[in-house]
């Protein structure tokens, strides 16, 4: 009789080899874990049973069974550190993409999988970025992730990265989503940004190992940047920007869309301010944008964050007790109350939803009650 480790690896070598059959898109996959109930059982249906969804050619590749050397490499790949294989059927999948449209069956990610279920905000805009741009998008990442938000980017140059870099510079709460296989960095100037990344939050991507970089993949990225958040902000465009896709699939998935202005003059601003003239709301701080997310907050923060992090009631008066009255930020209340960095971050944004705390200039916390 195998050993559950035994079923396990045989588990995982039958989602890989699904993902990887050519011409069996995702969506289609999807129809047939819907109809098979597991891999193993689509694996152990009969051809005909297969031709109901699937062509002929299909079917034969998948009554083939699980080629172990033709995906020996993803096998080896998943055996180092911080690598991962989430699939629908794992706890860890991330909730919020279950409520999109094509949700990917399978995916790969390299770094802690903690912020796949963490309240999220995606961070988008031109590659062409301005300087001035891009320290809006490092600014407001920085800051939002000291709220407890996690901010989800494409890793592309311009505005991508600088909120990664913002995230990085904050607590780390970043998922990077790439429209390549994990064994490929790009763009490559961005090597360096994807270690820290993987190191301290989440490179994502639903492409087997080994995907190139390829236009059709990034509009697929687009819809898990979004829908993996509860609100998209979108830093700088230009009105043919792939940003816009982003705020398109936001809105579609019933996300909120954020917009920072800027002057009339610049080509890359007139595709936000298109977004704000089609409802997306015009931000100035990241106040704006916890204010029209409190509601949605409210509602995934008893899991999101209370649960997952384990907090209680007593760590909440902890933290006000050694906030004091006066302005602290947040590296003294780190140190002072002995939590996580993820832990404090969370605890801060709860308690400012609750009109407990409130945040100033230069990133200080202040007690209000």
């Amino acid at each position: 009789m195998p050993s559950i480790k035994d079923r396990l690896h045989d588990e995982t070598a039958q989602w890989i080899t699904l993902n990887q059959i050519p011409g069996l898109g995702n969506a289609t996959l999807c129809q047939l874990l819907a109809k098979f109930g597991s891999p193993e059982a689509i694996f152990n249906a009969s051809q005909s049973q297969l031709r109901e969804i699937v062509d002929d050619e299909i079917a034969q590749k998948i009554n083939q069974g699980v080629d172990i050397a033709a995906i020996s490499s993803t096998l080896d790949w998943l055996k180092k550190d911080r690598t991962h294989l989430v699939t629908l059927a794992d706890n860890a999948y991330p909730k919020q993409l279950l409520e999109i449209s094509n949700p990917p069956a399978v995916l790969y990610a390299i770094g802690n999988l903690h912020w796949l279920n963490h309240p999220s905000i995606a961070m988008v805009g031109s590659r062409s970025a301005t300087p001035q741009g891009e320290k809006n998008a490092e600014d407001f990442a920085e800051s939002l992730c000291n709220h407890g938000l996690c901010v989800v980017s494409g890793m592309a140059l311009g505005i991508d990265g600088a909120a990664h870099r913002g995230a990085l510079k904050a607590n780390g709460a970043t998922v990077a989503v790439v429209g390549t296989g994990l064994d490929i960095v790009y763009p490559a100037r961005h090597r360096d940004l994807a270690h820290k990344i993987a190191e301290r939050g989440l490179i994502l991507s639903e492409f087997p190992l080994g995907t190139p970089s390829k236009a059709q993949n990034f509009p697929r990225r687009n819809r898990l940047i979004s829908g993996l958040s509860l609100g998209c902000l979108v830093v700088e465009a230009n009105i043919d920007s792939g940003s816009l896709i982003t705020a398109r699939l936001a809105t579609e998935q019933g996300r909120e869309v954020f917009a920072i202005p800027g002057s009339i003059h610049s080509p890359v601003t007139k595709g936000c301010h298109q977004l704000i003239k089609q409802g997306a709301k015009l931000v100035e701080n990241t106040t704006d944008i916890l204010e029209e997310l409190k509601n949605v907050l409210s509602v995934v923060s008893p899991s999101g964050l209370m649960d997952n992090m384990g907090q209680t009631a007593a760590e909440s008066n902890t933290v006000l007790a050694c906030m004091g009255f006066d302005p602290i930020n947040f590296e003294a209340l780190l140190s002072m109350t002995g939590l996580t960095t993820e832990a404090l971050s969370s605890m801060l944004l709860m308690l400012e939803l609750e009109s407990r705390v409130t945040t100033l200039a230069g990133g200080k916390f202040q007690r209000l009650v």
